[in-house]
């Protein structure tokens, strides 16, 4: 609670207090009519203004400064016009419930004020997590500066306890990232040297090193505090329609109060009293409050509850046609699967072991740098020797041949066998096999792929239990690896072969064989993705490996990369909606049953039903809003 929600807290308890106290005091006791109504008038008017005194000065601002039609004049006007029946003497009077509409009206405003303080926490620890400073390493020397001074390729050390301020990668040291603020994940991650270390994440344990690969304007750091600052500028249809409902609802409502107040009176002969206070208790139910703040807060939980579960949604719109997904497509690698090869068998012939096998292919390709050279060195548990290695020729596209130990050793696909003049034994496998050649005698083979998600089954599994309908993989790999992916992860459809456009053509496709209602999510995480992100209903993008391009084009981003999240993500979309449609029922059915009740006509709804109409559905509404902030 800030220190202007407590100081309004104050006031409207004291408020309270004295409106209590004048409730006690027998009136009639302590003067005769027409004195104990002008006593009473005098004694509710003082709640009544230091209750609603800014509700009266926004009236009047909003009267001068041509915005007459809100909530503020709706309340000042019904509000004043309770008192303002004193002056019919055959009406009852009103000066108490007057003063009851305005005093539960501020404390309705007061928890709407601090139920949004509230749901804006979830995204205002967001901004927690850009760094003050960053510590410098030039020439030995560590210095404090402002994170924009320092540039790609410098050096800046994070000490126990601080936030790594800028991306890039750890050349010295060891230590355990808490990154719970950026993925929602409790789990530590631990880091040494080599590894890439994001922007935000607290350093726990050990003194870290580390070199800058980006300025600090183009950091995650920063991308993130950008999508949280403009999710709100991005609005839902229905957030939307309920602002455009209030602009013409307002002076409607104002409309027919004036006609229920003066019609009847002067055409059918009825009491003006009866007449006037119909019309009062119809302006104070009608005011628009309960939808005009509870579904922007719903929107605004939904929102906050992704953020602290690592999805970052840019905007209201995007989560309500989330809730609508009816097909998931995928790119393949780094969505599905983890992106880096790495060694899953190693099939020597007769009587050669396999360590042989993967020593002499890790040597032959120790000065390489394409993918399949590093996987093939991480999988060597030994200590690669380059001394050991001579006269290395390398093949583009097919392979490698080198000297190691004085022994001529060949690494290569089908291509670079048959251009050696080998025999080679095939393998059913999905992935890339290289052959292995030593002094020209086959020692045999070794496949090298992309592992799957650990998380990537479930995550599909999720998607059917929460009724999406198809899932479909599309991907440039080869038709052979998509395949032992695809039935692997239980795919529905898969596409392989496909270069950027063609996956556009295919979303294309997707797109109208979705029913009308029904949205397309693509999720990617490359530069190739981005043309397919845009063009989808919703795009996805991985947001802790993934491209900047993709994270820019896409429309929600995943801070761990983890597709499980997908699931989650719909799951609190549906959520927010149901909140969301729950509250624009609720609040117009209470509002529409108690203005018909307050007519003439009927005669039967009162001033304290109207307070329950306005303030109490309010407060029911914001208190369910308030459970989109919850993720089960």
């Amino acid at each position: 609670m800030n220190p202007r929600q407590k100081k309004t807290l104050i006031r409207i308890a004291v408020a309270l207090a004295l409106f209590v106290c004048f409730q006690l005091i027998p009136f009639e006791a302590l003067a005769k009519p027409p004195a104990d109504l002008y006593l009473e008038f005098a004694l509710f008017l003082i709640p009544y203004l230091l209750a609603g005194y800014d509700v009266i000065a926004k009236a009047w601002h909003g009267i001068t400064h041509g915005q007459v039609l809100d909530e503020n004049f709706l309340m000042t006007i019904a509000t004043l016009g309770a008192f303002a029946l004193v002056l019919f003497p055959e009406s009852e009077p009103h000066m108490a419930e007057g003063a009851a509409v305005m005093l539960f009206y501020q404390l309705g405003e007061w928890f709407q004020s601090y139920a949004v303080g509230k749901s804006r926490k979830s995204i205002a620890a967001m901004m927690d997590i850009a760094p003050d400073y960053a510590n410098l390493v030039s020439d030995g020397q560590v210095s404090r500066v402002d994170p924009y001074s320092v540039h790609p390729g410098d050096t800046i050390a994070v000490k126990p306890g601080e936030r790594i301020p800028l991306d890039g990668t750890v050349i010295e040291g060891a230590s355990q990232l808490d990154t719970s603020a950026l993925t929602g994940e409790s789990v530590p991650r631990i880091v040494e040297a080599g590894a890439e270390v994001i922007s935000g994440c607290i350093n726990m344990t050990g003194l870290l090193h580390i070199r800058v690969a980006k300025p600090y304007d183009q950091s995650t750091v920063q991308r993130i505090l950008e999508l949280v600052e403009n999710a709100s500028d991005r609005k839902a249809r229905t957030e939307s329609f309920i602002t455009r409902f209030a602009r013409y609802y307002t002076p409607i409502v104002v409309t027919l109060a004036l006609i229920i107040a003066c019609i009847p009176p002067l055409l059918l002969g009825q009491p003006w009293s009866e007449c006037v206070k119909s019309a009062l208790i119809f302006l104070v139910v009608s005011c628009p409050c309960a939808l005009v703040i509870s579904v922007p807060l719903s929107f605004f939980g939904g929102i906050g509850a992704a953020s602290r579960a690592g999805i970052l949604v840019k905007g209201s719109n995007y989560l309500e046609a989330l809730a609508s997904t009816e097909t998931v497509s995928f790119d393949k690698t780094g969505t599905l699967t983890n992106g880096t090869f790495n060694v899953v068998a190693i099939h020597p012939t007769a009587d050669v072991d396999p360590g042989l096998v993967l020593s002499v292919a890790a040597h032959a390709e120790a000065y390489s740098d394409h993918p399949i050279a590093l996987s093939l060195r991480r999988a060597y548990s030994g200590q690669i020797d380059e001394a050991r290695v001579s006269e290395v020729t390398e093949k583009s596209g097919h392979g490698v041949r080198a000297l190691v130990d004085e022994h001529i050793v060949v690494v290569g696909n089908d291509a670079m066998m048959a251009g050696e003049g080998a025999s080679w034994t095939s393998c059913d496998l999905a992935g890339t096999v290289l052959h292995v050649l030593l002094d020209g005698i086959y020692i045999g083979h070794i496949i090298i792929a992309d592992v799957v998600k650990e998380d990537a089954r479930a995550a599909l599994d999720d998607l059917r239990r929460c009724g999406v309908k198809k899932t479909v993989m599309l991907t440039g790999d080869r038709e052979e690896v998509a395949c032992a992916v695809a039935e692997e992860l239980g795919v529905d459809e898969f596409r392989a072969k496909l270069l950027p456009a063609d996956k556009v053509d295919i979303v294309e496709e997707l797109l109208a064989s979705t029913s009308e209602r029904g949205k397309l999510v693509f999720v990617g995480d490359g530069i190739n993705d981005a043309p397919v992100l845009m063009r989808s209903d919703i795009g996805i993008a991985m947001g802790a490996l993934g491209s900047g391009a993709a994270i820019e084009a896409a429309d929600i981003v995943l801070m761990d990369d983890r597709p499980s999240k997908i699931a989650l993500a719909i799951r609190i979309a549906r959520k927010t909606m149901r909140i969301v449609k729950q509250n624009i029922a609720f609040a117009i059915g209470v509002k529409v049953l108690v203005m018909i009740l307050a007519l003439p006509v009927f005669g039967i709804a009162n001033m304290w039903m109207a307070v329950f109409g306005d303030v109490g559905v309010s407060v029911i509404a914001i208190l369910n809003a308030m459970r989109a902030l919850r993720i089960s």
